[in-house]
């Protein structure tokens, strides 16, 4: 996409969602935005994007560390629970409960037991959030193992990315196939009428990042604001389905 080109969708689609905060503000809408994807995805650009121009006070980020002893103890979704939304309220976890489906199993931060019993249970939290009038839209952006290398690579040598680099990311490329069938596992799962899974192809960042706020808004604002945003590329931003486990379009 050309610079200027993003640029100006870019400026679009802010404005879009503003509009649609401002409306959520006033009606008291509560929104959720699970944003998941492997290591270097571009879940952190894109959620800059959308909140770049959204109100402090009624939008937050949450980014949770890794649990505390205490916590440990809890009931698993009961730290996250503390960080939804009231009303008129925007709240996107960049990471959410789905570290359970994906990063614990595959690092061995959970038991086998505490992983079926999170798949079994996070379609029913889910649909309690939907029944208490809380909107729930869940975004996975997937990169193929080349695009992963390389930017992770980048991270290693930019020195204003340093802040991003984790432990875990040198498991990243080791284990692809362990989260590859962790994904799938999970998204098998948890894809459900109530809390369906829209999957978005990440290589180019800047397309991707344009896509998911095209999707956003025509997801989240009423007509009237989602009239004029153009439709998500079919290509690069599709609702999760089985098939799409096996005919390419998620990376394996």
């Amino acid at each position: 996409m050309p610079k200027d080109s993003y640029e100006k969708e870019l400026a679009d689609l802010q404005l879009a969602l503003v509009r649609f905060q401002q409306s959520a503000m006033t009606s008291g809408e509560k929104a959720v935005i699970v944003f998941e994807g492997r290591d270097a995805a571009g879940k952190d650009g894109a959620i800059k994007r959308i909140t770049e121009h959204l109100s402090v006070r009624n939008t937050r980020v949450a980014a949770l560390p890794k649990p505390s002893d205490r916590e440990r103890t809890q009931w698993f979704f009961q730290r996250y629970v503390s960080h939804l939304p009231a009303a008129g309220e925007l709240v996107i976890f960049n990471r959410s409960w789905y570290n359970r489906g994906g990063v614990e199993p595959v690092m061995g931060f959970c038991t086998p037991e505490e992983h079926r019993q999170f798949l079994a249970d996070v379609p029913v939290f889910e649909a309690m959030l939907a029944q208490s009038g809380t909107r729930l839209v869940k975004v996975w952006i997937d990169i193929s193992k080349k695009e992963q290398s390389k930017r992770l690579d980048d991270r290693r040598t930019d020195p204003l990315k340093v802040l991003k680099i984790s432990p875990l990311d040198a498991e990243a490329q080791k284990r692809w196939s362990d989260y590859s069938a962790a994904r799938d596992e999970m998204f098998t799962a948890s894809h459900t009428a109530a809390s369906p899974w829209t999957c978005v192809r990440g290589d180019d960042k800047e397309a991707a990042r344009i896509n998911i706020m095209r999707f956003l808004v025509r997801c989240l604002a009423s007509k009237a604001i989602a009239k004029d945003v153009a439709a998500p590329d079919k290509d690069m931003v599709f609702p999760f389905d089985v098939s799409a486990l096996s005919d390419g379009r998620l990376e394996r």
